[in-house]
């Protein structure tokens, strides 16, 4: 189901409790969130549809969106300056610090744990969503 987007920045800056298999239907809302949202969002957070829970949806660089439970940012190299924008927050792009390369732990959509390396715009993206479950506003 498409839920109202969250702009409230003190309940944004909240810390997100770890996911379990009973939040899929709140990852299956995500997905749907970002879908009416494509043109403009490449990744959302569930904070983001007021669900304190650490589940993120991204644009993976093939043209899908994929689901992560409790990402955990393990390793990362490759430190630039950049400027980002978010759908929760309103304003200009804001200076953020990102990586190039990350590697991150987390549980795929049938909570099996993975690790796996991303790197360029789709490490971006996934950092910007772990922020979101760590209660950091860009």
């Amino acid at each position: 189901m498409i839920k109202e987007l969250v702009h409230d920045p003190i309940f944004l800056a909240q810390s997100s409790e770890p996911a379990d298999e009973s939040d899929m239907q709140t990852a299956q809302d995500l997905l749907d969130t970002i879908t009416a949202h494509k043109e403009a969002c490449v990744g959302m957070a569930a904070n983001m549809i007021g669900v304190l829970k650490r589940i993120i949806v991204f644009a993976n660089g093939n043209g899908e969106f994929e689901i992560m439970y409790n990402p955990e940012i393990v390793k990362c190299s490759g430190a630039f300056q950049t400027e980002e924008g978010c759908l929760s927050l309103l304003g200009d792009p804001r200076p953020v610090k990102r990586f190039k390369s990350i590697k991150v732990k987390f549980q795929n959509a049938e909570f099996k744990e993975r690790f796996k390396t991303f790197t360029g715009f789709t490490a971006q993206i996934i950092q910007h969503e772990i922020d979101h479950c760590n209660g950091i506003l860009i």
